[in-house]
């Protein structure tokens, strides 16, 4: 008997040590972001790596077009954005548009067959949207997307809608009395990580503009108290799909000692904050412009929109795409800001040389700057290095002259970082001489030299 009790106390622990074993994860990496004992410590499972590695492989590079010949709203009928493109580069950038959104219908998806000029599908003003969308992006929001920016695969991946859009969440059937309202509370959602968190921070947050708080200023209870439950109910809510979103943990962001605390926080935690406000800006100024463009199929169950929110563009990666840089090739989509730039602004090619022409007293780059910074971005990228020289005028203040003169190089410099050319292949050269006057636009340019 006891022999039997001996053996059989031995296969139930072989078989609790299989079963046990069999629901083991395998091991994990882990990557320490603070100092040991804070627990700041990022974990990173293999079989997540691997499927946010598969869905964030870039395409393909496509060569790039010539930026010379007549531009594209010379040739083409009814072209409002990229109209100056040269021809080349608008055929280039519309057949990749069609990969990245419609590679099943093709150019159909967005034109009328028989008149690609025709307005009446609702794709075709919607794409038109999204591509000044891009542009303010990749323009604009340089203090979260730095200069790697986004194109329109960034968000698609191949399908004619996101895979990760938002709507707003319906309200849901309350039972009469005090306990009715749930506030979005115990109805477990994937946004939320499934937690009983309000199943809706997005409304809040990434189109409406409440602040974010977690820590009260004051002592508890106070008058503030349900107020401030409230609010950190919902912002961990929104940080739960950021870290999902991401495929990162709190401290990625965070530090552990102080959740709180801007001074103690990680360099990621300035980029999220960019980019809740790069969200909510999108979100209301291009997404919300287009409620009378989209048929009812695409709206929401309350009516709205489709919106966007971080999963939107990282897909499970800490970075869209894992930081690669598909903007190359693309002027049209990195344009940089041109906002009160001048009539008088312009930019030329001399001998090679790249001039930059500004208007009096600014330091905007002029409209027609896409194709030269793809070009130079050509040259550097088959070895060499930018050189540029910004020219001042000698008369007047000499001082703020000199200024003006550093800021137009800066935004000469900053012009070819968005176009992919790393800093370091970036030399600011002060010129050997001053020339020009004040009536001469020679001595407001900044030129570029590409040196092998």
């Amino acid at each position: 008997m006891r022999t039997r009790l001996h053996v059989f106390a031995i296969a139930s622990a072989l078989a609790a040590t299989t079963l046990l074993t069999a629901c083991e994860p395998p091991p994990v990496a882990t990557v320490q972001r603070g100092y040991r004992g804070t627990a700041m410590v990022e974990v990173y499972h293999p079989a997540t790596i691997a499927a946010a590695a598969a869905i964030n492989t870039p395409p393909p590079a496509s060569p790039a077009a010539s930026p010379d010949g007549p531009k594209a709203s010379q040739v083409f009928k009814n072209v409002k954005v990229l109209g100056d493109l040269s021809a080349g580069q608008f055929a280039q950038i519309m057949v990749d548009m069609t990969a990245w959104v419609a590679p099943q219908q093709g150019c159909t998806y967005c034109h009328v067959a028989t008149d690609f000029a025709d307005d009446s599908l609702y794709t075709k003003v919607v794409s038109r949207r999204m591509l000044q969308m891009t542009q303010h992006i990749n323009a604009d929001w340089k203090p979260h997307v730095v200069n790697t920016g986004v194109t329109c695969y960034t968000c698609h991946r191949g399908n004619n809608v996101p895979t990760n859009i938002w709507f707003k969440s319906p309200e849901p059937d309350d039972a009469p009395g005090m306990l009715g309202n749930r506030a979005g509370q115990n109805a477990p959602a994937l946004q939320v990580g499934l937690a009983s968190l309000p199943n809706d921070p997005f409304s809040t947050y990434l189109s409406g503009g409440d602040e974010i708080r977690v820590v009260a200023t004051t002592a508890l209870p106070s008058d503030g108290h349900p107020s401030m439950i409230k609010k950190t109910e919902a912002t961990y809510g929104l940080m739960m799909h950021m870290s999902t979103a991401l495929g990162v943990n709190c401290t990625y962001c965070h530090n552990t000692r102080s959740f709180a605390s801007w001074e103690s926080s990680t360099p990621q935690r300035s980029s999220a904050y960019y980019g809740i406000r790069m969200a909510r800006d999108l979100n209301t100024q291009y997404l919300a412009s287009l409620a009378g463009v989209f048929p009812p199929n695409r709206l929401g169950p309350t009516g709205d929109v489709p919106k966007l929110n971080c999963a939107t563009c990282h897909q499970g990666a800490y970075k869209p795409l894992y930081g690669a840089n598909i903007l190359n090739g693309y002027p049209g989509l990195t344009a940089v800001s041109m906002v009160g730039a001048g009539d008088d602004a312009s930019v030329v090619v001399e001998n090679g040389i790249v001039k930059f022409y500004f208007a009096t007293g600014k330091a905007d780059i002029a409209s027609n700057a896409a194709g030269p910074l793809a070009d130079i971005s050509r040259q550097v990228a088959s070895g060499g290095a930018a050189v540029v020289s910004g020219f001042n005028d000698p008369t007047g203040d000499a001082a703020k002259n000199e200024e003006l003169a550093k800021q137009r190089a800066f935004a000469v410099r900053d012009a070819l970082k968005s176009v992919g050319i790393a800093e370091d292949r970036i030399q600011l050269k002060k010129p050997e001489a001053t020339t020009g006057t004040g009536a001469n636009a020679e001595a407001r340019r900044v030129e570029v030299a590409v040196m092998k």
